[in-house]
């Protein structure tokens, strides 16, 4: 998301490293490409203006003149203007003292509004609360269908009547109160345009049910119609908040940077995939942080809780370090890999990661490469791969459609992990064993410092030469994926 802001940005930045000191015809040539770059980024004119100035007013100051490193100084500028223009902090939400709490979902036909309203369902299931669907967009064929398809999905029950979608609106939140519910979440109908009639309906839908968040979806790719969809819903309704969709499939970002400005209201989700778990609270200071390319570690980490068993995970790492972790847990935890979202997502919280690996498409296959070659193991094979010959290496490769090479490189880099992971294992307090109170980690401590070195060093090589887990490179040996290496990497130094 944001690729053609975010290189943009990062280009001017990089112009300035280097610079002991920052001219004002630095400071006029560094402003005009970020105008140039905020207009390209369909960004709506008053707030470049805005941003543009106040940059100017900041980096003119004595602190940058004397910084340094006048580069940085720019970054903190420029990242503290994005932080303010999307929205500044994060939405808190807050729950009403006699639940159910109401959630009306407001929005354009085609925005994504049902779906996102099977999204946000899911996230306050995540948070422990117990939500109802209700369908009240009923001038759409199927609407309904779909969202009890996607209530299916997330497991939360859809409550819906044939008839008036006022009067559906208002028995479904007498069924929540039935059902003990507390979050309801209202869909409403959209329209292919703004128009009088879609926002009375809306308007009287919002005062049978009385919400605590009115959501307005807004199509993320569209620019700047959705600031301009937002300022007439904004007129009608007492809007809490937005609901960006489709967000990683803009390159540009203008409907985010423009939004809180234009209508002074936050944005407070985004859709950022089509998948149904593709979907998070939207932090202004981890998004402005992504846009200049220092990641966005918060979050990857709040996805490999949610995607990661706690309990398994500990299992699965005492394993590893005694030397008994098979091939059956290694495919285990590719599987939660996968429940974190598309690689290319994961490599984008990461600070430091060239744009080809952000972009490239070589580790999801070479997961994809890695999965079908372990599935394509007896039992026996996985448990232990010594055992795998020469006529069984034909027949996995065969199964797993793939080539004897990628068989044995994956058998020979198993093999080696599980060595030198048994011998780091040995070097830690308590022998490897978790919670353990061996001596195999009270060795001298020159000897232990040179055994640690040899074992990471054989670690960095086996992960493609020090870079970033799984997708190989041109180090010093290959990839932890069978696949050949990709350029770039994510150095761990």
């Amino acid at each position: 998301m944001f690729e053609s802001l975010s290189d943009r940005l990062q280009g001017v930045v990089k112009k300035l490293r280097g610079k002991g000191r920052l001219t004002e015809a630095d400071v006029d040539e560094m402003l005009g490409e970020i105008r140039t770059a905020l207009l390209e980024a369909d960004v709506n004119l008053s707030v470049v203006r805005t941003v543009v100035q106040s940059i100017r007013e900041q980096a003119v100051g004595a602190a940058v003149s004397e910084a340094l490193d006048p580069s940085q100084q720019i970054i903190k500028i420029v990242n503290q203007e994005l932080v303010s223009l999307l929205g500044g902090e994060t939405l808190k939400i807050t729950y009403s003292s006699q639940p159910p709490t109401v959630v009306l979902m407001a929005g354009l036909q085609g925005s994504g509004k049902t779906t996102s309203a099977a999204k946000l369902a899911r996230w306050f299931k995540s948070q422990g609360r117990q939500p109802l669907l209700v369908g009240a967009d009923l001038q759409r064929p199927a609407a309904v269908e779909q969202l009890r398809t996607l209530g299916n999905q997330v497991g939360v029950p859809v409550f819906s009547e044939p008839g008036d979608p006022v009067s559906t609106a208002a028995r479904g939140l007498a069924e929540a109160k039935r059902l003990g519910k507390d979050v309801l979440i209202v869909d409403t109908a959209g329209r292919l345009a703004i128009d009088e009639e879609m926002m009375l309906q809306v308007a009287d839908i919002s005062r049978a049910v009385e919400p605590k968040y009115t959501f307005l979806v807004v199509d993320a790719m569209t620019g700047q119609d959705a600031v301009t969809v937002a300022e007439a819903f904004h007129a009608t309704l007492e809007i809490d908040g937005v609901i960006l969709s489709k967000l990683d499939g803009d390159a540009r970002g203008g409907a985010a940077l423009s939004v809180k400005h234009v209508i002074g209201r936050p944005i407070a989700f985004a859709a950022t995939g089509e998948r149904i778990d593709a979907f998070e609270q939207f932090h202004p200071d981890r998004m402005a942080s992504r846009i200049l390319g220092m990641g966005d570690v918060l979050t990857l980490i709040e996805q490999a809780e949610q995607a990661f068993e706690k309990d398994k995970a500990e299992e699965a790492a005492a394993r590893l370090f005694e030397g008994q972790f098979t091939l059956d847990d290694f495919l285990e935890q590719l599987q939660q890999v996968k429940k974190m979202g598309p690689l290319s997502g994961i490599m984008g919280m990461l600070p430091g990661v060239p744009k080809e690996l952000k972009n490239a498409q070589v580790g999801e296959d070479q997961i994809k490469v890695t999965e079908a070659i372990i599935r394509s193991m007896t039992p026996q094979e996985r448990a232990h791969p010594e055992v795998i010959n020469g006529s069984r290496r034909t027949r996995i490769a065969k199964g797993s459609g793939t080539e004897v090479a990628d068989v044995n490189r994956l058998v020979k880099q198993f093999s080696e992990m599980q060595k030198m992971m048994k011998r780091m294992g040995a070097l830690m307090p308590g022998g490897g064993k978790v919670g353990g109170k061996g001596t195999a980690g009270k060795n001298k401590a020159g000897k232990n410092k040179v055994g640690k070195r040899q074992a990471m060093r054989q670690m960095q090589d086996m992960l493609g030469g020090g870079q970033f887990p799984g997708l190989g490179g041109p180090g010093n040996g290959p990839g932890m994926f069978p696949g050949g290496p990709s350029e770039g990497g994510f150095p761990f130094k």
